[in-house]
Formats: C-alpha cells, structure tokens, sequence
C-alpha cells in the first residue's frame, strides 16, 4: 500500500498532499479573510443587433455552442419541480459529449439519476456544486466519479465565478416567463419560484446563456432579473417546471415537542443577547425548529416593540408574513423556500431580489451577510470545538449542502446552531465530526433539549444567558458525554486513501476533504 502524504490544516484535518498540488489548492488557515484586491473576469460576448433569440431546437443550440471538456451550469430554484435540467443532459448525452464539468448553483433528487447515467457514459468527469444527497451522494461517496468532486458555499461559488475559478461556457437557465429577447424573471408564469438570486452569477458571467422556458410574453418583459444583455437564446419547451414540487403554500410548523423546545431556547438566547433591538438582522434555516424560532421571535418582538431592520437568505412564508406585518422592514431574498415566499416577490417592493454575490461573496466590496446580527443554522454533527459538518451522514456518505452555511456564519455576530442531542441511534454532539465544514472559530451557540453550550471565546454571551431563568447553560463537551451515555460509542467508519470530494472554505482554501466509503 502507498503512503499518502498529508498535509494538516488549521482545523487539524489531513488533507491529501498529491491532490492539493494537482489542484493548486491551500489549506484552511482562518475565518479571517482580510482585505485582498480582487481582480473580476468577464465573459466572452457574442455581438447580437436583432432582439428576436428564439430558437426552435435546444439540440441546434447544444451542438452549436457545446464542445467536449466545457463547463455547463444550471440553478436550482426550482428544486424537485425542475424539468429543464434532464431536458438537456438528455440531448447532451444523447449527443455523444465527454469530460464535462458540471457547475450548477446546487442539485436536487430529481437530477441524480441523469447525472449518474452522465457520469457512467464519461459525459460528466467533474462536479462542482453547493452539496448533493440521495443516490448521487452515495455514488460519489462509493467511488463512482472520476476526479473529486469540490464543494462551495453559495458565497463561495460566486467568488469563484466572479475570479475565474469557476469558468462557465455555456449556463442553461430555466425561467417561468421571458420575452423573445431575453429579459426573464422568476415571479410570474406558471412555474413560479421567485428569486432568481443564484442563477443571477451564471447570467452575468457564462460565456452563453441558454434560457429555457414554456411562458414567451411581448417584449419588455418587466421586471427583468435576467437582462436581455447577458442572453443567447430562448428555447421554448412545453413546460419548464411542476410547480406543485417547487413548492407548498405556507410552509408548516414543526410539532415535534423535541424542535419546540429547541425554538423556544433559541427565542431565549435571542432575546436576551446584546442583539435584541430594535433594527436587528437575522436569518433563519427553513426547518421545523427555525421556523418555530421565527413564530416565537414574533411574538417577542411584538411583546418588546421591536422592529428588525431586514431579514435574509432563503426566505420563507412566516419571513414575509413579518415583512407584511412591519415586524420586518426589509427582506433581502437570495431563493424562496415555499410558494407563499415565491407569490409574495412580485407583490411587495421591500421583498428585494439580490444575487449571490451580494448575498455572500467573501471578496467583494460588502456582502449582506456581513450585517447580520443573528444567524440560526443546523447541523449534522457539531463536535466539542464546535466544528459543524452540513455535508456527510454517520455513515460517511455524502447527504448535504454547504449552501450559505459558512457565509452566515462567518458574517454574524451572532451564530446559533440547533441540533438535537440525538437522531436516532446516532449522536449530533461528537467528540470529532465526520467533515468539517464550518469552523468552530464562527460559531458561538450550540442549542440542544438538553442546553445551552456557549463557546467559550464568548465570554459576553455565557455571562448574558446565565443571569436567566430557565435557561441550562452546560459545555459542549458535557453534551458530547450526554450523547455518547445514550446511545453509545459508534465503530469508527472505514474509508480507502481516495480522495472522492474536497470541501472549500469561502475563500477557497480547503477545510477538509471526503474520502471513499469502503464497500
């Protein structure tokens, strides 16, 4: 057996020697990104005088604009409702193309049997997204793509396109409603999802832009998310999207004694930390518990005549109930999580659409998450440095996103992980998580039923929340030991040297890469 050399970064994880000089890639050093100068790439354009860019064939356009070893890109605003995406790895694949990247914003269920088939075929030897779960995940965890896959926060990936990084060559867009020339918005149609705020860095940056849509209105289509300057074509298809898998009405609230009780802990660390005034920011996940937090901050809100001065990330039908109650001056909407988010963007003008450069790019001139006062994140694992893992399962196995995870984090001042002590037979509280994907340096609560553990470089904080009834502050380690008494010390998992994924912090600089799931 070969030595694998390593190197270690500054969150003590190994990091494959070989890899990181193939890849020309640095290890993690700090949250702390400073002030670098940046310099921005920009596409190649194609000059266009005639404002009519319907076509009649995605083939014409795929054969014509598509050649072996590109980088291809979509979003995924639509989610498990996305019809465009098969649609045209159908025809690529059909078309015989090989050593392709895939760059989308992120990929859902819906698209990992085609991805697999792509993959299998040669068609796709590179992946570069925000996460992947189901059946993708496990292929890729199992062995099945050819190099690492290189996951990025959604700040990250804007970075990454705005540098050159990421360079795409041709970026296939699905949009609800467009006209012929190409001015296209996600708030109306049949198909509707709202903001279009990741598909926004692949409209500005791809060198082509294939819109692809089944709602083709008189031109100027207002208002324009994608303009007309950045597009190629418009492909006309029968339908781009079931809305009824986008997503639901209002978004439910969690039952769950166990997330109740973890919301209302939140509530309390909320209201009783220097944040909790009026024109405080916040940004909550679209889980059961942090839903519940936002209907229990409202009423703390209310109870305290506090108005906060926006809200941001994928927003969600309590956000914009706030919003239309004046609870919220402001929400800054990055992807909407449900129908009611989705319908309220054409409705209400302090709903502003933002890409997500502006949502979170680390190295740009003041990103939104950079305001933020509260940011309420999840997680898989947190271990006893707080380390947080979003992106691999117990097993190993890749099941996760990075999404805006990192970004928040690092841009709050505030960061609160809920996460119950347990799930299942597994615990969340661990002594090291699986993968690190974000540092423990940017995170400062841990809320389980079981208590509270403030990191201890929060001195502020742990002196704030002592003073209150009710609330159990307890170290994380405790927690840790609390989650092993129930449900034991699991058999450390097995994996090869193979390196399957490598896991980008913001700036690029790699936090921890995965390894290969032994059969």
């Amino acid at each position: 057996m070969r030595r694998v050399i390593t190197l270690e970064n500054n969150v003590k994880r190994e990091l494959p020697e070989d890899v990181m000089n193939d890849m020309k890639l640095k290890p993690f050093a700090s949250s702390e990104l400073g002030h670098p100068e940046i310099q921005r790439t920009a596409p190649v354009v194609r000059v266009t005088t005639g404002q009519n860019k319907v076509v009649d064939s995605l083939e014409e356009v795929i054969k014509s604009n598509l050649k072996d070893g590109m980088t291809i890109s979509f979003h995924h605003h639509f989610r498990n409702g996305d019809f465009a995406f098969n649609k045209v790895m159908d025809l690529i694949i059909k078309l015989g193309y090989k050593d392709l990247t895939l760059a989308p914003s992120s990929l859902t269920g819906v698209m990992n049997d085609k991805i697999i088939e792509a993959i299998k075929k040669g068609v796709i030897t590179n992946i570069t997204s925000s996460g992947m779960r189901g059946s993708l995940g496990d292929f890729v965890s199992h062995g099945g793509l050819k190099n690492p896959v290189i996951f990025r926060s959604h700040g990250n990936r804007a970075r990454s396109i705005e540098n050159g990084e990421i360079k795409i060559d041709v970026a296939f867009l699905g949009v609800p409603i467009s006209d012929p020339a190409g001015n296209a918005n996600g708030q109306e149609g049949n198909a509707v999802f709202g903001s279009l705020g990741y598909a926004l860095m692949d409209a500005q940056y791809a060198d082509k832009v294939v819109l692809l849509t089944d709602n083709i209105v008189p031109y100027p289509n207002t208002p324009a998310s994608i303009k007309q300057d950045q597009v190629d074509y418009v492909v006309k298809v029968d339908q781009i999207g079931d809305p009824d898998k986008i997503g639901s009405g209002a978004t439910r609230f969690t039952k769950d004694p166990k997330e109740l009780k973890i919301a209302q802990m939140v509530n309390q660390v909320i209201v009783n930390s220097p944040y909790f005034k009026d024109g405080f920011s916040f940004q909550t996940g679209s889980g059961g518990a942090a839903l519940a937090v936002t209907r229990y901050l409202r009423q703390s809100m209310l109870d305290n005549n506090i108005t906060a001065s926006f809200a941001v990330g994928g927003i969600t039908k309590p956000t914009v109930d706030l919003l239309e109650e004046g609870l919220v001056r402001k929400v800054m909407d990055v992807q909407d999580f449900d129908k009611g988010a989705a319908l309220s963007m054409a409705q209400n003008r302090n709903q502003q659409e933002i890409d997500a450069s502006w949502y979170a790019d680390p190295h740009n001139k003041g990103a939104v998450v950079n305001n933020l006062d509260v940011s309420i994140l999840s997680a898989l694992q947190i271990d006893t440095n707080f380390n947080v893992n979003v992106m691999t399962g117990s097993d190993g196995v890749i099941r996760g996103a990075v999404g805006g995870h990192q970004d928040s984090a690092a841009g709050a001042k505030m960061t609160i992980i809920t996460a119950p002590l347990v799930r299942g037979r597994n615990a969340t509280v661990v002594p090291s998580v699986e993968t690190v994907v974000t540092p423990g340096e940017s995170i400062d609560v841990l809320v389980t039923e079981r208590g509270v553990a403030v990191n201890p470089k929060r001195q502020d904080l742990i002196d704030a929340f002592s003073k209150v009834p009710g609330l159990t502050l307890v170290s994380i380690e405790d927690l840790q030991k609390m989650a092993e008494k129930q449900v034991g010390v699991p058999k450390p998992l097995e994996y090869t040297d193979r390196t399957v994924a490598i896991v980008e912090y913001r700036d690029g600089s790699v936090i921890d890469v995965i390894k290969e799931v032994k059969d």
